[in-house]
């Protein structure tokens, strides 16, 4: 069961209370018989698995600045400098536009 916060607006004491999600707010003051309200509190939230760290699921044109791949990345896929020199020497070493 959730516990909420609940703030006097007549002597302003914060108290907490242990309370099911379907219970109605509290309405009156333990310590003066005031008006109370509840205060929105922040969430824990805990990330689990894969995706919610740096490392995880970045490429790596995003790890250079501008977006560019340093050659020994592209030759890791067979685009850096060694294929254009295969592909610049099969095709005669001439563009042909």
């Amino acid at each position: 069961m959730p516990v909420y916060e609940y703030l006097c607006e007549q002597c302003g004491v914060r108290f907490e209370r242990v309370q099911s999600f379907s219970a109605a707010p509290l309405t009156d003051c333990p310590t003066c018989g005031g008006r109370v309200h509840r205060v929105i509190q922040p969430v824990g939230v805990i990330f689990k698995g894969s995706g919610f760290y740096v490392t995880d699921n970045r490429g790596k044109s995003s790890t250079m600045p501008g977006g560019k791949r340093s050659d020994r990345d592209a030759d890791k896929d067979g685009k850096g400098a060694s294929a254009e020199a295969v592909k610049s020497s099969s095709s005669g070493g001439s563009e042909a536009d």
